[in-house]
């Protein structure tokens, strides 16, 4: 059984248009770019509206300009051969000491 946080009650617009309410919208991240919303007719007639976003939630922050940046940025690093590669875990361990140490 499903359980109802709020009911909304909005009306039908020209054309079929429904405006989901600003807080619904904020609070399902339906305000983002690239939000859609899955619209499913049950045999009863009931509709349900799923909120579909292209980017879960709680990954989003890696698709922020500043993250894609930083990772174009090691990219680069990469394939320049900027790069030290450890043999396990004590070995990072020790690279990182000597790099704080110089």
């Amino acid at each position: 059984m499903l359980h109802c946080m709020k009911t909304y009650y909005v009306a039908v617009q020209a054309r079929g248009t429904v405006a989901l309410p600003a807080e619904l919208r904020r609070r399902l991240h339906l305000d983002e770019p690239g939000a859609q919303v899955q619209i499913i007719e049950q045999e009863d007639g009931r509709i349900e509206l799923q909120a579909v976003l292209p980017v879960a939630a709680d990954q989003a922050w890696f698709w922020t300009e500043k993250w894609q940046a930083m990772e174009r940025e090691a990219d680069a690093d990469i394939a320049a051969g900027r790069v030290t590669v450890a043999d396990g875990p004590d070995e990072m361990f020790a690279l990182l000491d000597a790099t704080l140490d110089a």
